[in-house]
């Protein structure tokens, strides 16, 4: 028998099982990109290789990410000017993430049973899940953790320091931003971004909840539950309006999707758990943070400034876009507002940095990011009848992207684990279809 780490499918445990390793190395997203070449190998060795659904598509949106870089020497009116090799780090950056996560689709789909089960692949997905809330729980309550990562120490001093750079490399809890109109902390372990750490969280949320409340019984479950009550905890303090919209929409597509199977003391179950919930949110000190964030809507006006600029700027150059974000001239307030050494924050805003769907328009044009939601849309009325639990938390990782493109950037991470999810699907559409008695698909 061969030892763990070399049978096939060890990458993608090493990937979700250790992420938050990878993290305090340093390495966090950077891991992505490192553990897709042996995936890449092994995909090398395969013939044929096995295609999903509407991988046409998903394709020619690579092929187009790929074209749009002979514009990136071109700045549209509104932004600032610079040249095509000092926008060459993002646009490297981008395609990695979106060639790594691609490889990770096929290797999960051209796996075996075998060789890595569904069930296991649930489990790490949701193991994921816990160390997401982990993460939040640490944000929140000791929101100045930091460290220098072995990593961090390895690259020199400018190139550490660059904003983008120490994201990645440099391990922190959470972000400290002036949302309520006062510094709090927004957790974000074990990512950069609080706003990654939402969209993950929602995500792998589908997986928890099988592998935690549905595939299994006594104290597991009992251990899920709590888990579920400790993350509302982070979730609040995140600020994350859009992971609030997404988790209701979560619990909506749930009910409905019970009910639709006639599951309807499940369906009763779950909302007196939501109602006895909703008491103990009111009756905490949580109320406080969610009505202080909702009188805040400090970020709307940036939104509403980027994503005009966004358009604006797409609509010159609506085929292939722009290759990688612009920086806009002035700010929300003024033209003549820019950036300062004193004040990186106070102007210059990154277009296309508020959301996926902003990113593709001036990255990759209309056809781009028309591509690239046709994908979605695709896998989400391929895998539309599958009625088993992969099936339901499945379809909801195609479709809650469709709602975050709006509002959040789905590189690197959020954009593996719908890409892992739809490789799930895929593998239990056809595994499923080769039982003698397979679950009716209808």
């Amino acid at each position: 028998m061969r030892p763990a780490l070399l049978r096939p499918g060890w990458p993608v445990g090493a990937l979700l099982v250790l992420y938050p390793l990878w993290w305090a190395l340093g390495l966090g997203t950077l891991i992505v990109f490192l553990l897709a070449i042996p995936m890449l190998i092994h995909l090398s060795k395969l013939r044929p290789i096995k295609l999903p659904a509407g991988f046409g598509l998903w394709l020619l949106f690579l092929i187009w990410v790929l074209a749009s870089t002979t514009m990136l020497r071109y700045s549209p009116p509104g932004t600032l000017r610079g040249s095509a090799s000092d926008r060459l780090v993002s646009v490297a950056y981008n395609m990695s993430g979106y060639v790594a996560a691609t490889i990770v689709l096929l290797y999960i789909g051209n796996l075996t049973e075998q060789q890595l089960s569904r069930n296991r692949l649930v489990r790490q997905l949701g193991f994921f899940f816990v160390m997401v809330v982990i993460g939040g729980i640490v944000g929140t309550f000791f929101a100045t953790f930091e460290f220098t990562s072995p990593l961090e120490l390895l690259l020199p001093n400018s190139v550490a320091q660059n904003a983008f750079v120490r994201s990645l490399v440099h391990p922190s809890a959470a972000q400290l931003q002036e949302v309520l109109g006062y510094t709090a902390p927004r957790p974000s372990a074990p990512f950069g971004y609080t706003n990654t750490w939402g969209n993950c969280l929602s995500l792998l949320l589908g997986w928890f909840v099988i592998g935690w409340l549905v595939r299994t019984s006594g104290r597991r479950r009992l251990a899920g539950i709590l888990i579920l009550f400790l993350a509302a905890i982070p979730v609040v303090y995140s600020l994350n309006r859009g992971l609030w919209i997404a988790l209701g929409l979560c619990a909506v597509y749930a009910a409905v999707r019970m009910a639709m199977h006639g599951r309807l003391v499940a369906v009763a179950l779950m909302f007196t758990a939501l109602a006895v919930s909703i008491v103990a949110f009111l009756a905490s000190p949580l109320t406080g943070v969610v009505q202080a964030r909702l009188d805040n809507p400090k970020s709307n006006n940036i939104r509403e400034f980027t994503t005009e600029a966004t358009l604006e700027a797409a609509a010159v150059s609506p085929v292939l876009g722009f290759g990688s974000t612009r920086a806009a001239t002035g700010s929300s307030q003024s033209i003549a507002v820019g950036k300062t050494a004193d004040c990186q924050r106070c102007g210059n805003p990154t277009i296309g940095s508020n959301g996926q769907l902003w990113l593709l328009l001036i990255a990759q044009g209309f056809v781009g990011a028309a591509l690239y939601v046709a994908f979605y849309v695709r896998s989400a009325w391929q895998y539309r009848r599958d009625r088993t639990p992969i099936g339901a938390a499945g379809w909801l990782v195609c479709v809650l992207p469709l709602f975050y493109m709006f509002i959040y950037n789905a590189l690197v991470i959020p954009l593996l684990i719908s890409l892992i999810s739809i490789a799930l699907l895929w593998r239990n559409d056809q595994l499923r279809a080769a039982e003698p008695n397979p679950v009716p698909a209808t």
